[in-house]
Order: structure tokens, then C-alpha cells, then sequence
């Protein structure tokens, strides 16, 4: 029976398989085939003009929210700035907008929007782009949902947020509501205007700013990866709160001057009339007062108003706005915004301190001054201690998760208790010596040209300190780099036995490892490896070997550690492949002698050789002095028990060296 296409088993020569409804080449004629490949080659072709790295899309979308999430704080410090643009006139007592500063202002504006147009621009296109049927599309990261260009459909109240933000409501009133209702004589009408525009504006642009930090938060679980950022996005947050309520402070302080000089205007009766208190130019850009007419000069020239509503607020009953006596009237802006930013610091982070009077407006921005600065005070307390918590927790807490999975699966598996031991000793040294980061991870997970560049400035002072490596070239050590991996071994673990295949080389960094052989007649030859020392040298033997056998040489000895180790360790494959590409290395008579050196075996062979010389000579000397015995045949043929060993130790002299069929 045949075997559907989507089912059908992959050839045993690794072919591709056919989908259904499609035709394999090697069935087709020549020609045919030569279509159909120039056809897909095409196909395949423009798809990959129009595909994207994920990674690097990934890259550029991150730093864009970064960017973005910027803009929209930025855009939150430039809208309290268009409050300040409404003064009074301290030489003629007369309402007017600073129309520089309001120019200023609005091309900051400007600059914000244009951001956020981009933004919502990106976005749907994003949106709007057909869905591609490339596989690299298939590998773009699901579930960022309106996060960045391209992560899915916005929802509509996405979209209508983002055109709300642009709205120019605030360059509308400050330069076509506010002049002509300052023309109009509607002085004390103007600020009512400013501030509730301003706040119908500004609050959805709070919402909006949270909004977009939620969502970035939710996509890639960070913003800016350090907890400097953090507490610096919570401070930031606290200035712009404190700068708003400056701003509406200032604008309230100047509407209580405004009604304080109407009042004074009407009590001058006819000496005052009403439209004097409207400048004659309402976008005031610092003409003379050359073009004054007489009545504004009239009135200019009331000392009583002067002094009751400009030069003291102890004549008039400002309550909480007693400070912008000093700033309605002073020409210095930079005086005109820090003042209220250090008095919206200054309420928000203490209570009570507001003397505040019986009008209803004034009993109500108190009220929400204070209370917004008691929510905002803890909210900052709350969130630094959030971030520094999790900074210094995060880490402990998934020790401890892991630690209980451990025990655990432990117990599940009923594991005998040294084997427990054993376990939890191990993850307590792994944690401390790599604080929870999977260092090999995120090395494996960079670039080619990167990970080996990375790995050659963390392992070359180490790799260095191996003196079988000391007289290789850069290159090689470039290499072996690449391609050493770090491992840590707990006090009494048994790394290899005796016998066993050699599946790597180990470079000693710190800690030791005793490493024990069983001679011929039972007993036992130890030595111990420090740093510096290396064993498993058996995998140069059995690279140089010719010919090649794939089969793993056995252990000449049972390596275990006496305490705590790190080493680096360096697998069969790789050790083959440093061994054939860099051969020449590895013959050099300076590698030769230290791989001598250093080798655990030969250190064996050695001293079993000097060993065996001593005794012998010891034996002979010990026979030379009894003169006196004379023995029925030569000495070589006397039989007792010290001869005895010294034809063992003379058999394991006479035995093959260590690395003898090799070049070593």
C-alpha cells in the first residue's frame, strides 16, 4: 500500500522528502527538471530578499521600545512647560502668553509627536503587511502583541490612544484659544481653559506611558536590564508627577493674581477699565511699551494694586499659592519652572504643610496634591525595595528552587543518602563558583566570530598557565579556546577509573587530584596533580597513532579529587581534531618534553625506575659489605625474597614505557 507523501520516511541518504502534490525531480525529464529547479530557485530567491534576520529584527525592535518609552517620558516633561507660558506683566499689571517660550515649547512638542507618528506609523504597517509564508517568518517571535513594529494587529483601543497623544490640543489653545480670550478681556477665564485642556490631554498621556511600559515589560520581561535603570524610571516618574503639579500650581498662583488685580481694578472704579488687565499684544515677544495707550498707563501707575497683588502676598489671601507671588511677574523663565518643580518635590514628599483657603478649586488641588503624594511617596518606597530585592533575591530564590527540585526528584527516585550527599555538595560549589549564570550558554548562544573571540580573552591567561601549552602558537591556542569547556569537581569525587576510556583531557586550574595506578604485584603508585598538571594524555597517544584507531584508549590510572577542583576540560573529538589540524605543534621536541614532564604516567614510570635503581643498588651494597659470607653461586643467582622483588621491579623496568609507539 503507498505511503502518503506528508508520512513517507526520509530516505536512508538524508534526501529532502516531497510534499504532497508535489513531483521529485529525479522523476521528471531533463528539461522538466531544470524547470522546476530555476522555478523554486526563483520562488526561494524573493523570499529571501524580502526575509529578515529574527535575531537582528529582535535587536532593532528592543532598542526602538527603549527609544519609545523615552519619548513618552519626554512627552510627559514638555506638556506641563505650555502652563508656564502665561505671565503677567510687571511693569504694566497685564496678562499676557510668552510667545517665545511658548515657540520653544511647542517645537519640543513637535519633536514628541513626530516620535509618536513614527511609532504608530511602524505599527501599522506592521499590522497591515500581509502575513509571509517563509519559514524564517514562522521563526519570529509570537505573542508580542503590538509591542514593536510587526508583532500583530493593534486593537483599537491601541490605535485610538496613540492618535489621542498627537492631538495638538495644547498648541491649539496656547496659540488661537488663549489670545483671543485674552483679547476678549477673559483673563481670569484663561487659566480655567489652559488647565482643564491640559489635563484632558495630559492623562490620557499617563495612561498611554503606562500602557506602553506594561506591555514592554510583558514582551520581553525587562527594559534596560541593570537595577540602576529601574530605580532611575522610578525617580523619573516621581519628577514628572512632581513637575505637573508645579505647573498647575504656577498656573492656579497666577489665576489668584489675576483675580486679585481684577478685583483691585474694580475697586479703582473708573481710574480702571476692565480690558486693561488684557495686554494690547497677547503673544508677547518683548516689544516697548512705546505704543501703550494712556488708560494701560494709568493703570500701570496703581501703586495700591502693585502692591497688594505683585510685590506681597501678605496683603491678599493666596493660601497655597503664596509663592507665585514672586514668579508671575519675574521675566527670568528658568526661575519660572524650577521654583514650582522644587515645590511639587518639596509637597509631594511631605504632608500638611499647605495653607490653603476657602475656595473650592484651590481646597481641591490640595486635596489631590496630597493625596497623590502619599500614593506616589509609597509607590517609590514600594518599587525601589522591589527592585533591590529582586536584584539581591532573584538569584537565592532560584538557588533554592533548584535545590528543592533536586531533593525532590531525589526522593522520588529513593537515591541512597551519600549519593544525596554527594549531589547537593556538587550544586552547592557549582552555584558559588558561577553565582546561577550558565556562562556556556550564553557563550554558545553568540556568534561564531564573537563566542571565539569571548572565549579567547576568558580562557588564554588560563589556558597559559598550562605548561604543556606554553610553547604553542596563538593560533593553536586560539583553538583550544574555542573549544575547552570549564568543569568543577567536588572533595572525593572519582573522576575516572583505571580501565576506563579516556573521554577527555583535563587541565588543572585550581585544587588537586591524586592520581593512583596498581603496579604488578598489588600495590599502589600515587601521585598528585595540581594546577598546572593535565592527565588523560592518553588521547595524544592515541591521535598521533598511526594508523588511526576509533576505538578510545583505557586509563592508566583512577584519577579522584582531594578537594574542591576546577578544571579545563577538552573532549576526544576535540583533542583530534587540535591533534590533525596543528600536527606540527605537537612534534615539537619543546611540547614533546613537557607533555613528558607533566604526564602522570611517565611521572609513574619514573619513579618506579629511580625506585628500582636505589634497591638494586642498595641490595648490591648490602651484599658487597658481607665479605665474610661466601655464597654457593653468583650473587645474581641467590634466591631470597629481596630478589625475588627485585626481578619484579626489574620486569616492570623492561615493561614498555608510557607513549612509546608514538611520537611522544
Amino acid at each position: 500500500m503507498p505511503v502518503p507523501a506528508e508520512l513517507s520516511p526520509p530516505s536512508p541518504h538524508g534526501a529532502p522528502r516531497t510534499r504532497a502534490g508535489e513531483q521529485d525531480d529525479s522523476t521528471l525529464p531533463p528539461t522538466a527538471a531544470a524547470t522546476a529547479t530555476a522555478t523554486r530557485g526563483g520562488t526561494g530567491r524573493k523570499r529571501r530578499r524580502g526575509a529578515r534576520d529574527p535575531r537582528a529584527s529582535w535587536a532593532w525592535e528592543t532598542e526602538w521600545d527603549r527609544a519609545y518609552l523615552l519619548a513618552c517620558a519626554a512627552g510627559l516633561l514638555v506638556d506641563p512647560l505650555f502652563l508656564y507660558a502665561v505671565a503677567v506683566s510687571a511693569p504694566l499689571m497685564c496678562v499676557f502668553l510668552d510667545a517665545w517660550f511658548a515657540a520653544a515649547v511647542t517645537a519640543l512638542r513637535c519633536a514628541v509627536d513626530a516620535m509618536h507618528a513614527s511609532n504608530l506609523l511602524l505599527r501599522l504597517r506592521g499590522a497591515c503587511s500581509p502575513r509571509r509564508e517563509d519559514t524564517d517568518e514562522e521563526e519570529a517571535q509570537p505573542g508580542r502583541d503590538g509591542g514593536v513594529p510587526g508583532r500583530g494587529t493593534r486593537s483599537k483601543e491601541g490605535v485610538f490612544l496613540d492618535v489621542l497623544v498627537i492631538l495638538p490640543v495644547m498648541q491649539v489653545v496656547v496659540w488661537v484659544a488663549t489670545p483671543a480670550m485674552i483679547r476678549a478681556g477673559s483673563t481670569t477665564d484663561v487659566m480655567i481653559v489652559l488647565l482643564t485642556a491640559f489635563l484632558l490631554e495630559y492623562l490620557p498621556k499617563i495612561y498611554h506611558a503606562v500602557r506602553v511600559l506594561r506591555r514592554m515589560q510583558g514582551v520581553s520581561g525587562y527594559l534596560f536590564g541593570t537595577i540602576w535603570w529601574g530605580i532611575a524610571l522610578n525617580l523619573m516618574a516621581y519628577f514628572v508627577a512632581a513637575h505637573a503639579v508645579g505647573a498647575c500650581w504656577y498656573l492656579l498662583g497666577a489665576q489668584r493674581a489675576t483675580k486679585c488685580l481684577r478685583e483691585q481694578c474694580a475697586q479703582a472704579g473708573s481710574g480702571c477699565a476692565p480690558w486693561a488687565l488684557a495686554c494690547a499684544e497677547p503673544l508677547y515677544y518683548g516689544a516697548t511699551a512705546s505704543s501703550v495707550g494712556a488708560a494701560r498707563l494709568a493703570w500701570a501707575g496703581n501703586a495700591t494694586a502693585r502692591g497688594t497683588c505683585l510685590d506681597s502676598a501678605d496683603n491678599y489671601q493666596y493660601g497655597a499659592y503664596q509663592w507665585t507671588v514672586m514668579l508671575v511677574a519675574n521675566p527670568s523663565r528658568v526661575e519660572r519652572v524650577l521654583l514650582p518643580i522644587f515645590w511639587g518635590l518639596m509637597t509631594l514628599s511631605t504632608f500638611g504643610n499647605l495653607e490653603s483657603t476657602t475656595e473650592w478649586l484651590e481646597i481641591v488641588f490640595n486635596i489631590v496634591t496630597i493625596t497623590g503624594g502619599l500614593i506616589l511617596v509609597t509607590m517609590l518606597i514600594g518599587n525601589i525595595k522591589q527592585v533591590f530585592l529582586n536584584a539581591t533575591t532573584s538569584k537565592k530564590q532560584a538557588m533554592h528552587t533548584r535545590l528543592r527540585s533536586v531533593e525532590l526528584w531525589m526522593k522520588r527516585k529513593d537515591l541512597p543518602r551519600s549519593y544525596r550527599h554527594r549531589v547537593r555538595q556538587y550544586e552547592r560549589q557549582r552555584w558559588a563558583a558561577t553565582r546561577g549564570v550558565d556562562e556556556c550558554r550564553i557563550v554558545r548562544d553568540l556568534p561564531e566570530g564573537l563566542r571565539r573571540d569571548i572565549k579567547y580573552h576568558l580562557c588564554l591567561g588560563l589556558v597559559r598557565q598550562v605548561p604543556l601549552f606554553q610553547h604553542m602558537d596563538d593560533l593553536v591556542l586560539e583553538n583550544i579556546c574555542d573549544r575547552v569547556k570549564s568543569l568543577i569537581f567536588p572533595k572525593g569525587e572519582v573522576i575516572v577509573r583505571e580501565g576506563d576510556p579516556v573521554k577527555r583531557m583535563l587541565f588543572i586550574v585550581r585544587g588537586h587530584l591524586q592520581s593512583s595506578q596498581v603496579l604488578r604485584n598489588g600495590a599502589e603508585s600515587c601521585c598528585m596533580l595540581g594546577p598546572g598538571n593535565f592527565s588523560g594524555d592518553e588521547l595524544l597517544s592515541w591521535c598521533l597513532r598511526r594508523p588511526f584507531l576509533e576505538r578510545l584508549p583505557g586509563s592508566s590510572s583512577t584519577l579522584a579529587t582531594l578537594e574542591s577542583t576546577e578544571a579545563f576540560g577538552l573532549d576526544a573529538a576535540d583533542v583530534k581534531y587540535v591533534t590533525q589540524h596543528f600536527r606540527y605543534t605537537f612534534t615539537n621536541d619543546k611540547v614533546r618534553r613537557s607533555a613528558r614532564y607533566y604526564s602522570p604516567g611517565w611521572r609513574t614510570w619514573a619513579a618506579v625506575a629511580v625506585q628500582l635503581a636505589w634497591r638494586r643498588y642498595k641490595h648490591r651494597k648490602t651484599l658487597a659489605s658481607l665479605s665474610f659470607i661466601r655464597p654457593r653461586r653468583p650473587l645474581s643467582r641467590c634466591s631470597s625474597l629481596g630478589e625475588e622483588k627485585l626481578r619484579l621491579y626489574t620486569a616492570l623496568l623492561t615493561s614498555p614505557k608510557p607513549n612509546q609507539d608514538d611520537l611522544l
